[in-house]
């Protein structure tokens, strides 16, 4: 068989949930890198009933949202792969008072979360423009740009635990630092509640921001956006480039020529090859520099013993 007889009797449950589990599906078309091996279960989960029932299996869930901040191992990932559809795509805008919320699922994909809000004659979301992926993925990382970060905005957020009970976080329990949240482990983000604002003039500014990023990005490329954190005061981008690494290659991956902080998918990269490369471009860094960049990629799956977290460079 293709999956381990393990797997029978959760894809037998899951099926009596309502859900149609895939078995073996490639990671390389789920996510924005267009790499990885197979996923045991993909299943795409609409309802938070059946959400529950997904984290009440003894299995370990990931969660792959668009993907688009994920480096997947070659051998795939182990266990139940979800990606939230149906009722985490709503959202409810909130304007009773002089203090408008928008209530949105976690499956939500954050340019789709900026238009609806747009179209509500609020604003407030600028620190989302140009950001791919969900709203749940942005909420675990605090995704942000120039403009913000989305923790500047939380009111509170819904997360399913595993064995599928409900939890409600405020800002304070989810801790939000640059580019990560502290979530329970293992949780799942279903709902998030967001503070906006009365609009002014906030869409000539994500206009101008999203032109840039177009100017300075390779965004016809299958990457993951930035690959490091910037680190306090500087930019991991200016570091690699002054490295001498833009434009490097391991494999089918490269250091962007447009950006450094970049690692783009040529057509045939593995994630060995975007590992290979990470790793370079932090030794090389602390070696030239002494600064010590830290991944904002989230690596998944099945990878070696030893590579995450990733190996301090020798003499760091």
């Amino acid at each position: 068989d293709a999956y381990p007889r393990t797997l029978d009797a959760d894809c037998a449950q899951l099926r009596d949930a309502g859900l149609d589990p895939q078995v073996d599906v490639p990671a390389s078309t789920l996510g924005y890198w267009r790499i990885g091996g197979p996923v045991d279960l993909f299943v795409e989960v609409p309802t938070r009933t059946q959400l529950a029932a997904v984290m009440a299996r003894k299995l370990p869930v990931t969660v792959i949202g668009n993907g688009s901040n994920l480096l997947v191992a070659d051998a795939g990932i182990r266990g139940i792969t979800i990606r939230l559809t149906g009722e985490f795509k709503d959202s409810h805008v909130q304007t009773a008072d002089s203090n408008p919320q928008i209530e949105v699922g976690g499956g939500l994909m954050n340019t789709v979360l900026l238009h609806r809000v747009n179209q509500a004659d609020l604003e407030g979301l600028a620190a989302l423009a140009g950001v791919p992926g969900t709203v749940g993925g942005a909420i675990t990382m605090n995704a942000g740009t120039a403009l913000g970060e989305i923790g500047d905005r939380v009111i509170a957020a819904e997360v399913v635990m595993p064995g599928g009970d409900t939890q409600r976080l405020s800002p304070q329990e989810l801790a939000f630092e640059y580019r990560h949240a502290t979530l329970p482990p293992g949780a799942v983000v279903s709902r998030v509640w967001l503070r906006l604002d009365p609009k002014a003039d906030e869409h000539a500014t994500i206009a101008h921001h999203i032109q840039r990023r177009k100017a300075t990005q390779p965004l016809d490329q299958p990457s993951c956006g930035s690959v490091f954190r910037n680190p306090p005061g500087d930019f991991a981008g200016r570091l690699i480039e002054a490295a001498g690494l833009k434009g490097t290659q391991a494999g089918g991956a490269q250091i962007s020529p447009k950006h450094a902080n970049f690692i783009v998918n040529n057509g045939s990269a593995s994630a060995a090859d975007v590992y290979a490369l990470v790793v370079l471009a932090r030794q090389q860094v602390a070696a030239q520099f002494g600064v010590l960049l830290e991944p904002e990629v989230h690596a998944v799956g099945d990878w070696p013993q030893g590579h995450w977290p990733l190996p301090n460079p020798s003499g760091v």
